[in-house]
């Protein structure tokens, strides 16, 4: 099977996130639409209904390395958050912590990290960990 080039792959990436995926509850887009290396994202969480996340809305960072797919993504909260993948000091996920990233595969994508990340949120020892502050930011 031919290996598609970074560029490539992150052009797709980019399309998807443009035309928004799935309910809505996970978004992502470049941070610049000028960065012509697509490393630099931003993503779109809506806290999953049903938990102390509901109706929150978190932000994250999400760089793209030079081997990435090959590799996984760096993924960064900018907005607060309690789970026990998240480094509660700079907000940025444990790749050793979270399924996605651990087992990381070139199948998986930007997307496919931020509807793993959700599902963590709602998973039942994550769904009533006391919250920081609704609105606040690492």
């Amino acid at each position: 099977m031919a290996k598609v080039p970074r560029n490539f792959r992150l052009l797709e990436e980019l399309e998807k996130g443009e035309k928004g995926i799935g309910d809505g509850s996970c978004s992502y887009g470049l941070e610049d639409g000028d960065d012509i290396m697509m490393s630099n994202w931003n993503g779109t969480i809506i806290g999953p209904g049903h938990t102390v996340h509901e109706n929150r809305i978190y932000s994250l960072k999400i760089t793209c390395g030079n081997s990435y797919p090959d590799t996984p993504p760096e993924v960064q909260f900018l907005s607060r958050v309690n789970v026990p993948f998240v480094n509660p000091v700079n907000g940025k996920v444990d790749p050793s912590k979270l399924p996605v990233l651990a087992q990381w595969s070139r199948a998986y994508s930007i997307e496919s990290v931020l509807v793993e990340i959700r599902k963590e949120m709602a998973s039942f020892n994550n769904r009533k960990l006391p919250q920081p502050p609704e609105g606040s930011m690492f």
